[in-house]
């Protein structure tokens, strides 16, 4: 197949992000978990909601510069601009420092107004933890920029560590800062706060950590970087204004794409707050639905999510690269192949939480509300599918130079997406199931707009059965196998960690069985897969492929 990643190993580099993004997302479940129990309904509830601002202002001032970066490094790297690579590096570092600071500067100041206006006041002791995530968008600036760095030149290895090392910081400074906090201030009408700032102490230090990892690393590599741009021999130089701008006209739709979908959020819980009232609601209320809403059932998507947003990071220098030479049979298999691979994890991620959603809250957060949990992910795991296909169709379309484009469909899927979840909540009572329903409604939206836009302006054609239909049969049909094996199991020995350990492995080995057999990926695309020529071979030796 033409152009499916031959000539720089994207789905390699993506898997190695996703790898870390993955493990970085199970750390984050694990130490969610005492954590959670430490600071209770109520403190998650408003850990979730400082979450939802910071991320809105992590968004708006620095969150796109890793894309940004990776995207005209990639483009200048591919013409050897090396010297404008470096500029360009420069001019990103004062840009970041300036936004970021600014940021930061709103969000420590600004945390009483957060506090005092969002769902009309209910989040008591919400600027606590907006304080402590104040200096944090800073620092997150400051290592978009290294990070888009390495992702142009097309390694993905220090942005994985440095997550890696940041999380598990993260985890560590969490649990023992919440706990601290607690104890501290356990006399306080603000004792959920404190519990919530605690939590975000974690945050604060683990990107300090990675900071510092991905530091050591430009320092060792900034010698080679000085000495390829003086060798540049293209004589290319950019001024100074022309790379501002294109870092401005680069990372402005990325933004404003991702503000609208972290708008939502911050939109759902607000209506969920106000409207709760009206239907008469108290404060714990709100803030426990909140706290189920985010913790039981957003945390535990957004692990396969993860995967889906490394390969997109994975693929947009990819496609900028091979937009810029003009190589578009490359550019259309670099999108077959992604789509595929994103497809290839979602569904079974998505049948799995369906069938054993609640007895993996039940392991993971024993003692809590794992039912309303485990209902919450059947109706809404099939997100992770959508979202799949959203974030590697706008990836897709930025790198084709498409960048308002995401931004466009973003807001459409916002506007249908606050409408669907206000009818819901205000005619109906059914409570936080309204914001899992908008949460499905959202990506749908946006994923059908965004494969639109990629028929019309790059005429490719989306392949469907090996693509789509292989992997949800594979996986329905894992689904049964490892749901019976568990609920027919615990039904007379109701051991639910063991079975829910056993139950995932089996349907692990049953999806790729299942997915082989069934013809879902020819011997040239496992090739493109990391330890490709050993699975194929392990396949051919179980004649689950010729």
């Amino acid at each position: 197949m033409s152009g499916s990643g031959k000539k720089d190993n994207y789905i390699k580099q993506g898997t190695i992000l996703a790898a870390a993004s993955l493990l970085v997302r199970i750390i984050g479940m694990i130490y969610r978990f005492p954590m959670s129990n430490i600071i209770g309904e109520e403190g998650n509830g408003i850990y979730s909601v400082a979450f939802e601002i910071y991320d809105v202002v992590l968004i708006i001032s620095s969150y796109s510069l890793p894309l940004a970066m990776s995207k005209i490094i990639s483009a200048k790297h591919i013409k050897r601009e090396n010297r404008n690579i470096l500029k360009t590096f420069r001019c990103a570092m004062i840009f970041a420092a300036c936004m970021g600071g600014i940021a930061a500067s709103v969000l420590f100041f600004g945390a009483d107004y957060f506090e005092a206006h969002i769902a009309s006041g209910k989040y008591t002791g919400l600027a606590l933890p907006l304080r402590v995530l104040a200096p944090t968008v800073f620092i997150v600036a400051i290592m978009g920029v290294l990070r888009g760095l390495f992702q142009g030149k097309k390694t993905m290895i220090p942005t994985a560590i440095s997550q890696i090392i940041e999380q598990i910081v993260n985890a560590v400074v969490s649990i023992y800062a919440a706990y601290s906090l607690m104890q501290a201030h356990n006399l306080s009408q603000r004792l959920a706060g404190w519990g919530a700032a605690g939590g975000t102490m974690g945050t604060l230090f683990g990107a300090i950590s990675g900071l510092m990892f991905l530091l050591l690393v430009y320092i060792l590599y900034r010698p080679t970087l000085l000495r390829i741009a003086r060798r540049d021999k293209t004589g290319k130089n950019d001024s100074y204004v022309n790379i501002y701008r294109s870092i401005i006209l680069t990372a402005l739709p990325i933004i404003l794409s991702q503000t609208v979908y972290q708008i939502s959020g911050i939109i759902d819980y607000s209506m969920l707050g106000s409207i709760g009232s009206i239907k008469g609601m108290d404060d714990l209320a709100v803030k426990t639905a909140t706290g189920l809403y985010s913790t039981k059932y957003r945390l535990l998507l957004s692990v396969p999510i993860a995967i889906a947003t490394a390969m997109s990071s994975s693929i947009l220098p990819s496609i900028s690269s091979s937009y810029a030479i003009k190589d578009y049979d490359d550019v259309k298999g670099k999108i077959h192949l992604g789509i595929k691979f994103n497809m290839l994890i979602a569904f079974p991620c998505f049948i799995g939480l369906s069938v054993l959603g609640q007895p993996i809250l039940k392991m993971l957060y024993p003692g809590q509300d794992y039912v309303t949990g485990g209902i919450l992910l059947s109706v809404g795991s099939i997100a992770i599918v959508l979202y799949a296909v959203s974030n590697i169709s706008g990836a897709v379309l930025q790198g084709i130079d498409k960048m308002r484009l995401p931004v466009i469909h973003s807001a459409i899927a916002l506007a249908v997406h606050i409408v669907v979840v206000f009818l819901l909540l205000y005619f109906t009572d059914i409570g936080v199931y309204a914001l899992v329903i908008g949460n499905v409604v959202f990506p749908l939206v946006t994923s059908t707009l965004n494969m639109m836009s990629i028929y019309k302006y790059v005429s490719y054609r989306q392949e469907i059965k090996h693509t789509f239909i292989i992997p949800f049969i594979a996986s329905a049909i894992m689904g049964l196998i490892s749901g019976g094996l568990f609920y027919g199991v615990y039904f007379v020995w109701p051991h639910n960690m063991v079975l829910v350990i056993a139950a995932l492995a089996v349907a692990v080995i049953a999806y790729f069985v299942l997915y082989l057999k069934l013809g879902g990926a020819t011997k040239e695309e496992i090739y493109e897969f990391p330890m490709g020529v050993r699975i194929y071979r392990i396949a051919t030796k179980f004649r689950l492929m010729r």
